[in-house]
């Protein structure tokens, strides 16, 4: 007699897991360590000045005075870009029973919003960008962080250097004479193994057993002769540039927040548009500092 096993059942039960693993990363260091400023126009102007490097000051008993020259505010100018994305979802998709979320809508919204925002980071310090007016058939763009920094260290010759201890020192010398306070130093991953590798110099000691078998070798704060830098890693930022910051100097400019609208229905299923007008202002162009040129 035949034994009867599952392979000839009929009707079995499905076993769907009701968790969705999702290991996509959605963390944008640059745009949640900055403060927001609203904005009401898509291009807006503000101002930055400087005064002059202390020299010899010395006057002759009841000499006239000299009157010296007053150098202009120098007038920067910031352009919004509008990012947006669209996702579509049929009735039907809605109406039925799912596993890992109770709606399909409000689950594609979720993962909508998330990227919106990876494409709001990559706009700051993705790429190399320059500010553009746009047109009726041409989109705005905004000028990325890497384009609102005046000073820069470059650490060789077509990208085929790797980040040093010493090009980063240079670095914050630079930011420090100019009268920059950054307190940041921004990497991209690959380079924080170089980073814990600065703990490794002649003369310096790590604690390898601390009683409790935990070998640490990162470095997360570093205190140079010219101020202390928190180590912050991001994924989206350019892989030739290392960035010594000061979050404080730079704003997220908004003309309009993240909202979301209902499109034109066209037929069984509903179209949602995601959309912003956001733009970067760095309130001073000699503030904070770029290592460039990295491998």
């Amino acid at each position: 007699m035949a034994i009867y096993t599952t392979y000839d059942q009929v009707g079995k039960a499905e076993d769907v897991s009701d968790i969705i693993s999702n290991i996509s990363p959605t963390d944008t260091p640059f745009t949640t360590m900055i403060k927001t400023e609203k904005v009401s126009a898509r291009t807006y102007d503000y101002q930055e000045d400087t005064i002059g490097s202390g020299a010899d000051n010395k006057l002759v008993e009841g000499a006239d005075f000299t009157i010296g020259t007053q150098a202009a505010t120098t007038l920067r100018t910031g352009t919004t870009q509008i990012l947006g994305l669209a996702f579509q979802v049929s009735a039907t998709a809605d109406a039925i029973k799912t596993y890992g979320r109770a709606k399909e809508t409000a689950y594609q919204l979720g993962k909508t919003l998330k990227l919106l925002k990876k494409h709001q980071e990559f706009a700051y310090v993705g790429h190399h960008n320059a500010a553009a007016a746009g047109s009726s058939s041409a989109a705005r763009e905004m000028a990325s962080a890497s384009a609102l920094i005046t000073n820069s260290t470059d650490a060789g010759t077509n990208s085929t250097d790797a980040l040093t201890e010493a090009k980063f020192l240079v670095g914050a010398e630079a930011a420090y004479t100019t009268g920059s306070e950054p307190n940041v130093f921004m990497i991209k991953p690959a380079d924080a193994t170089i980073i814990s590798g600065f703990t490794g110099a002649s003369g310096r000691y790590r604690n390898f057993n601390d009683g409790t078998k935990t070998l640490v070798n990162v470095v997360d704060l570093y205190v140079s002769p010219f101020g202390e830098y928190k180590m912050v890693l991001n994924r989206h930022q350019l892989t030739t540039h290392a960035f010594l910051l000061d979050p404080a100097m730079f704003r997220q400019t908004v003309l309009r927040p993240v909202s979301r609208t209902l499109l034109a229905k066209t037929g069984d299923s509903d179209k949602h548009a995601v959309v912003m007008e956001v733009g970067l202002k760095h309130m001073n162009f000699g503030d904070s500092h770029m290592i460039t040129g990295l491998s």
